[in-house]
């Protein structure tokens, strides 16, 4: 006797008559799995979409830029997948590419920047190009260039290149991926010059922070008559890419040393028979009543808002004022330091004619 169940509940089903052929399409499955490539949403297909999107439009840019070659083909290596694939991967790790203090290259942004640096021919990994960029005779030299030297060519948007630089840097559209700056020593740049036969003239950076600073004082000693500036290791700036951006281009030109010691660095230098200059508010000496600028100097110009270290002045032959006027309290590192260069530059002349 079966024993009714519950009341509601419902009853064990049974196995329909002839139902042993539902199911059997399910069963035989949907053939074999289509390679990484050809599935529209797996991040290989998305690697081979952008590759030939990269391929076609950096091939246009190119033949934009540097022209076609005889008879209408696009300039060598114009859509190279390699170059492509090296493009893509480029770009996906720059997205995700440490931060800038933890960075193993920096971006050299702007136009004359970058020309510089490949003038300069210092290494560089990669070229960023803003899509839709306005060419002009800059940037087609900027795009031979990188073509000569076989470098991958990545067209990124506005907004990426953006994220990629420092906030803001104005970079033209344009940026240049190279390795670390590569310093000299402070003495090995005195060297150098004694070795050319010139009389040295250096700038020394003590506390200054700011990097647009330093590649401001590096483009005014360049433009008048310097051979080279000093950062102290800790507490400075460095020769960033927003340096870089400031120099306009003269960081090519003019060697960064960096010391260890700044302080027993300016000594080393004295023994050398160099004379140090630290500029002041407070100096004693006026610039315009100046008598050591026909002898090899050593600028020094502190911070914008603590000036020169106690040890730093301490070390100098001379601290040196800027007359301004009095509605004016003070002028930042690179004012400062370009005044000053200029006004030795002119009284080095004068002392030649």
């Amino acid at each position: 006797m079966v024993k009714p169940g519950r009341p509601g509940a419902a009853g064990k089903k049974r196995k329909a008559v002839g139902s042993g052929g539902q199911g059997r399409q399910a069963l035989e499955g949907k053939g074999p799995t289509p390679k990484a490539e050809d599935r529209p949403y797996h991040v290989a297909a998305k690697r081979k979409a952008a590759a030939e999107r990269s391929a076609n439009a950096v091939g246009k840019a190119i033949a934009r830029g540097s022209g076609a070659s005889r008879g209408g083909r696009p300039a060598p290596g114009a859509a190279d997948p390699s170059i492509a694939e090296k493009a893509f991967n480029e770009r996906e790790q720059a997205r995700r590419r440490p931060a800038k203090s933890d960075a193993q290259a920096e971006l050299v942004t702007g136009r004359n920047s970058v020309l510089e640096a490949f003038a300069a021919k210092i290494p560089a990994h990669t070229l960023y190009l803003a899509q839709k960029i306005e060419f002009d005779d800059r940037v087609k030299q900027i795009i031979a260039s990188a073509n000569g030297r076989g470098l991958p060519i990545v067209e990124v948007t506005r907004q990426e290149l953006d994220r990629m630089t420092d906030v803001g840097t104005v970079h033209q559209g344009v940026a240049l991926k190279v390795p670390p700056y590569q310093y000299t020593h402070p003495l090995e740049l005195l060297d150098a010059i004694e070795e050319r036969g010139l009389v040295p003239l250096l700038v020394a950076l003590d506390g200054v922070t700011d990097p647009r600073n330093l590649g401001a004082i590096v483009r005014s000693t360049a433009a008048f008559g310097g051979q080279g500036v000093i950062v102290p290791q800790r507490r400075a700036a460095g020769m960033t890419a927003a340096a870089w951006k400031t120099s306009a281009g003269a960081a090519a030109r003019i060697p960064v040393a960096m010391a260890s010691n700044l302080t027993q660095t300016l000594k080393a230098m004295q023994q050398r028979g160099v004379f140090v200059l630290g500029l002041d508010g407070g100096g004693d000496v006026s610039l315009h009543e100046l008598q050591l600028a026909e002898q090899p100097l050593v600028i020094v110009v502190g911070s914008e808002g603590k000036g020169l270290s106690r040890i730093v002045t301490e070390a100098c032959d001379a601290v040196v004022s800027i007359p301004i006027s009095s509605a004016t309290e003070s002028l930042n590192a690179g004012i400062a330091a370009s005044v000053t260069l200029y006004e030795v530059a002119r009284l080095r002349a004068r002392a030649a004619e």
